[in-house]
Formats: C-alpha cells, sequence, structure tokens
C-alpha cells in the first residue's frame, strides 16, 4: 500500500515505439556481453516494438559477423544470432521502420558542424542521432558517452541499460 495521504498509482512502463537504440547497445540481445543481463532485463520492462532501421540491421549483422573474425562467436552461433533477431522483427519485437535518408544526412551534417568540434563524435554516432531525430525519436539508448552527449545536445532523453 502507499504510504499514508498518497495516492497509489502503478508504475509506469516505458513504451518502445520512441525509443531509437544505438545497434551496439541492441546487440547485446544477440552477442551477450557484460551489459546483456541488464540491456535484456531493460527490454522486458519496455512494451511495444523496438524500431530499428534499415541501417541498424545492416549495423546488427555487420556486427554480429565481425565478431565471427574476431573469433568471439562461432559461426553457428551467429546463424543463431541472426535467427533470433529476425524472430524479433517477424514477431514484432523489433519493428522495421524507414527513415528518410536526405533529411537524415542533412540533420548529420548540421549537427556534425554544430556538436561535432566539442564532443568528438564520430560520423556512425552522427548519423545514428540524426535518425532518432529524422524519426521524431524522444529517448535514446546506447552506451557511447560521445553519443549520449549528442543525443542530449539535441534534447533526447537518454537512457542507458
Amino acid at each position: 500500500p502507499p504510504p499514508r495521504g498518497r495516492r497509489w498509482t502503478r508504475p509506469r512502463v516505458a513504451n518502445a515505439d520512441r525509443t531509437y537504440v544505438d545497434p551496439s547497445a541492441l546487440r547485446s540481445l544477440y552477442l551477450h556481453d557484460d551489459r546483456s543481463l541488464r540491456f535484456c532485463a531493460w527490454r522486458k520492462g519496455v512494451g511495444g516494438a523496438l524500431p530499428v532501421t534499415r541501417f541498424g540491421r545492416a549495423e546488427i549483422v555487420n556486427s554480429l559477423q565481425l565478431a565471427v573474425h574476431r573469433s568471439l562467436l562461432r559461426a553457428s552461433d551467429c546463424l543463431v544470432a541472426m535467427g533470433d533477431f529476425d524472430a524479433d522483427l517477424d514477431e514484432g519485437r523489433l519493428l522495421l521502420v524507414d527513415a528518410l535518408w536526405r533529411r537524415t544526412l542533412d540533420l548529420a551534417t548540421e549537427l556534425s558542424a554544430q556538436h561535432t568540434g566539442t564532443l568528438g563524435t564520430r560520423t556512425l554516432d552522427v548519423l545514428h542521432v540524426a535518425t532518432a531525430v529524422a524519426l521524431e525519436m524522444t529517448r535514446f539508448v546506447s552506451y557511447d558517452v560521445r553519443q549520449l552527449a549528442l543525443a542530449r545536445a539535441v534534447g533526447l532523453k537518454l537512457l542507458s541499460p
């Protein structure tokens, strides 16, 4: 029960539909690392499908294949991980969304001109933040400090589960 004099309110569960997850963070669902347990627990508490762009999808696939190349993942486990990713898309846990690339690249150019000199963000990090802005996301999930600083600078709510 709530403390005396306070109304009882049900805890709010975040909704995924306005949450952009940087693919390097999302990969923790498919390539187990030191963040996977926390990320999976966070994901369980977030309702709805997480949006993923084709750019993000390509980055996930490349990341898994790169893990094979670096001997961090066996090829057979990579196929399982990619199958899990595809199943999440097919079953609606992830939603493939299209970003308007001309707008996204123009935004990335603006963000680079305004912020890279002070924040030191890399091109891919700027592209992900620009994508989130172009898609009108309100929350941004990442573990990259510079990328988070840029997301904060453009007004996104930061999450690092």
